[in-house]
């Protein structure tokens, strides 16, 4: 009968060493998802700051733009309201959408190609699309790492013990898939 106590105390020990283990483990993993995201919206605001530049530069050249510029605006406005990650992903996936048209649309003003201010402007928007690619990679990264630790027998029944589920991928807006339409004049 001793024999039998001290096997089920030692079992016991070891699924509660399991049990907090993959609890810390999940606890860390939210955690990075977290901080992931939030380079992501470093890289948003870098974006964001850089706007209002790029539009002043060729506002007066494209004065029968407006629209364009109505839409960069309320989409601005829609992700600094946005109260969840999900509806930021889709006020980002609208500005991205009225960033690339404003960009095909300098295309057509040779007066904005030739400006220097305007190309230093694009080539920095550029470089920060990028910074925005590679932050919404780690992102999803983190996110499979995280939602695998969450979704995984055993460590499912901790997860859900705890009220840990599985959190969204950024996912692109529809449509980005395909090439913007330059034609040059």
């Amino acid at each position: 009968m001793k024999k039998t106590w001290i096997i089920v105390i030692v079992v016991a020990l070891l699924v509660a060493f399991y049990a907090f283990g993959t609890y810390n483990r999940i606890i860390s993993l939210d955690e990075k998802v977290t901080a992931d995201w939030q380079q992501v919206e470093v890289q948003y605001q870098r974006r964001f700051d850089l706007i209002p530049n790029i539009v002043n530069a060729v506002k007066g050249a494209m004065v029968q733009e407006q629209t364009i510029f109505l839409e960069i605006a309320d989409a601005r406005s829609r992700y600094a309201g946005a109260a969840t990650v999900d509806d930021k992903v889709r006020a980002a996936g609208q500005l991205d959408s009225a960033l690339s048209r404003l960009l095909v649309i300098t295309e057509n003003y040779p007066i904005l190609k030739s400006s220097e201010n305007v190309q230093s402007l694009i080539a920095e928007l550029a470089g920060t699309e990028n910074r925005i690619a590679i932050a919404r990679r780690d992102f999803n990264q983190t996110v499979n790492t995280y939602n695998l630790a969450t979704r995984r027998f055993p460590s499912s029944l901790v997860a859900s013990m705890f009220g840990y589920s599985e959190r969204p991928y950024f996912e692109a807006a529809p449509g980005t898939e395909l090439a913007p339409k330059v034609e040059l004049q």
